[in-house]
């Protein structure tokens, strides 16, 4: 089926993106993209949502797939273009946003804090040329956050086990780490319920930015909730939750509860951790933080977390390494993911070498 993308938004008529605009669409149609045309695009995979910055109005999705890019322009190149155009991509419910600045650059930032341009090389085709192919890995990925929960876990599980607690024991480390949930605070930035959307298409949420999981048995495996303080993983079914499987043909990670609660939704990159496991059955830990080791192998595109695209490309770099078990893989503009033996060995290695920054590559 052929991805739609669509126009969305009060800033549609800002004139300093008249022919941007068209030479946009006409660049995705070119490469053999559908267009949805009509008012309200809830069917189309891909949305451009041209904002007022001084009133961001989001586009809500009606599935909760469907990648938005907001876009708007300004005269000139803003001091912080990362502290400028993050609140706006925010209000926007966005996972990109985009600044379009006409003779000078075109600047993206994401929720994971990256922030990229493409320069204005004089000729507007070129410039729409080397955009869309920055965007498009990136708006046509394929996004698995659902989740279906069954209340079939074993009763003496319920209390978690030995592997819940060094889940905890790890939650701690990673909390001295020092990392962030975002680079703003999101609670002074929107309100409650748009926070709660946001957390829930960018996984954003919790201290100690990042997740943890620990391999239970041949097909399931332990792994941290999205949204939830990482230092007091704690609580089964509300910290810490158990994947058994995963359903390709509907994008859904299934998960086993104890009866009678209301789990939380598990972290977002479970599908990378469930392809880690299934092919490598010497892994029993990985660790995914947004910080940074410098020399390691990177993925190509940074694309959104969450995301089978995602996962591929750090399964195919961990097939590739010299020892699965032991591999540290670049997300790149986003931050590592690390394989082990078990949790603690996970620690020990990063520990002294991890860099907080995570470098920005366009």
């Amino acid at each position: 089926m052929t991805t739609k993308i669509a126009y969305w938004g009060p800033g549609s008529d800002d004139p300093a993106l008249a022919k941007f605009r068209t030479r946009l669409r006409d660049e995705w149609l070119r490469r053999g993209y559908g267009w949805d045309d009509s008012e309200n695009p809830v069917d189309a995979e891909v949305v451009f949502n041209f904002i007022n910055p001084d009133k961001p109005k989001p586009f809500r999705r009606r599935q909760r797939g469907t990648y938005v890019t907001i876009i708007h322009s300004a005269s000139e190149v803003p001091d912080d273009v990362l502290r400028y155009e993050y609140p706006l991509m925010v209000r926007g419910l966005a996972n990109l946003g985009m600044l379009v600045v006409p003779g000078d650059s075109c600047h993206f930032v994401t929720p994971e804090r990256g922030h990229y341009s493409i320069p204005d090389p004089g000729d507007l085709d070129t410039w729409i040329h080397d955009i869309v192919d920055r965007i498009t890995p990136l708006a046509t990925s394929r996004l698995v956050i659902d989740n279906r929960f069954e209340d079939d876990l074993e009763p003496e599980l319920w209390q978690g086990d030995e592997l819940t607690e060094s889940l905890f024991q790890a939650g701690h480390r990673l909390d001295a780490l020092g990392l962030l949930p975002a680079p703003f605070p999101l609670h002074e930035i929107v309100p409650e319920k748009e926070l709660r959307a946001i957390k829930r298409i960018y996984g954003i949420g919790g201290l100690s930015y990042g997740n943890l999981s620990v391999r239970k048995d041949e097909r399931r495996y332990w792994m941290s909730a999205s949204g939830v303080d990482k230092s007091d993983l704690r609580e089964v079914g509300k910290d810490v939750l158990m994947v058994k499987d995963y359903e390709a043909d509907t994008g859904t990670m299934v998960l086993s509860v104890p009866p009678g609660i209301e789990p939380n939704r598990v972290s977002v990159d479970a599908i990378e951790h469930w392809m880690i496991y299934q092919e490598h059955p010497e892994v029993n830990a990985i660790v995914h933080v947004h910080a940074w080791i410098p020399g390691i192998p990177a993925t190509e595109f940074n694309y959104p977390c969450g995301t089978a695209e995602l996962a591929v490309a750090v399964a195919d770099i961990i097939r590739d390494e010299h020892d699965p078990s032991h591999a540290v893989v670049g997300l790149k503009n986003h931050g590592i993911t690390v394989t082990g033996t078990s949790l603690e060995d996970i620690f020990e290695r990063i520990e002294p070498v991890i860099e907080v920054q995570v470098p920005m590559i366009a």
